[in-house]
């Protein structure tokens, strides 16, 4: 009897071909598909692959009785309650690594966007304008640059940054030091948001980093400051930002994540005419889709066929 395999999410159509080519899968072949069809599927389901939409809550558990597995393709996991999941014994992976490049590269070209101002220089120039002088932008380059979470995808911002010839400061209980001459330890986060003309977020959303980034520290940004999430929705809090950013107390900021997506229509954020948004394409290239639904492929093997669980996250 075949294990029945849903992929949901938008995922590369590679996936589908690797997974169907297992006999003893039975996989629902559609590249993206609804929460209403999922639904329908759910009390069948053995194996589900998920991205940042589909969020596995006790509600959903209790629809999928047959449910034995499910795989984040990415590395955050605040979209599966892993509690419920252990108390239901299903089982929870990652693809960890397979986003971090794309994650990293993103977070820079939101540095820049915001740098250069270059979307709302587009804006301007696709409604017939041409305000050259009002667009007048900041360098990259000799910048100071703090790095909030020095993990895998923090680290590589910083290698990716060399040409720039920044000075980097990082703050991360869990990272001592780095091999790159250019960074050093800050003290604590007041340090980096005092001192640093970019400040870039790269931490995990947990408990501890919820609303890490207040109104407290969002004042300590200079004037000339300007601040980039594309990490997690949660860490900083938007009402602050908001209020902070509308003061024109710093620059301005780009962010990738919100604490709740898609970002509500009205969303106060959406008006602000110094910050830049993007709808959560950290993990959105071409290059990660292929990694992370290889890697997705192979533990879903590993899992139902070999009964050997890779790259496990627990509560």
């Amino acid at each position: 009897m075949s294990t029945y395999i849903v992929v949901s999410d938008g995922m590369d159509k590679e996936i589908f071909k690797d997974l169907q080519a297992v006999n003893e899968f039975e996989v629902f072949e559609e590249p993206k598909i609804s929460q209403e069809k999922l639904q329908e599927l759910l009390p069948k389901i053995e194996g589900l692959v998920i991205r940042s939409a589909t969020k596995v809550t006790p509600d959903l558990l209790e629809k999928a009785p047959n449910l034995k597995y499910v795989i984040r393709a990415g590395e955050g996991t605040d979209n599966i309650d892993k509690v419920a999941c252990g108390q239901k014994g299903v089982k929870v992976s990652n693809t960890p690594g397979a986003n971090n490049n794309s994650a990293a590269e993103h977070a820079i070209a939101l540095m820049m966007t915001v740098l250069r101002k270059t979307a709302w220089a587009h804006n301007t120039m696709a409604n017939g304008g041409w305000d050259k002088s009002k667009y007048t932008g900041v360098e990259l380059a000799d910048k100071k640059v703090g790095i909030v979470g020095f993990g895998r995808i923090g680290q590589i911002v910083a290698k990716r940054l060399a040409g720039f010839d920044p000075e980097v400061i990082f703050f991360d209980p869990f990272v001592e030091k780095s091999e790159l001459p250019y960074a050093r330890k800050a003290k604590d986060l007041n340090e980096i948001f005092e001192t640093c003309d970019i400040v870039t977020i790269h931490t995990p959303l947990m408990d501890a980093t919820r609303g890490l980034v207040n109104a407290e520290l969002l004042s300590k940004l200079q004037p000339h400051a300007i601040l980039v999430n594309a990490a997690r929705g949660g860490i900083v809090d938007e009402e602050a930002l908001h209020a902070l950013l509308s003061e024109k107390k710093f620059r301005a900021a780009g962010f990738d994540v919100f604490a709740t997506e898609p970002l509500e229509e009205d969303s106060k954020l959406r008006k602000l005419d110094n910050l830049v948004l993007t709808p959560h394409l950290g993990a959105s290239t071409e290059e990660a889709q292929v990694r992370v639904g290889s890697m997705a492929v192979n533990q879903l093997k590993e899992f139902f066929l070999n009964n050997n669980l890779l790259n496990e996250v627990k509560a």
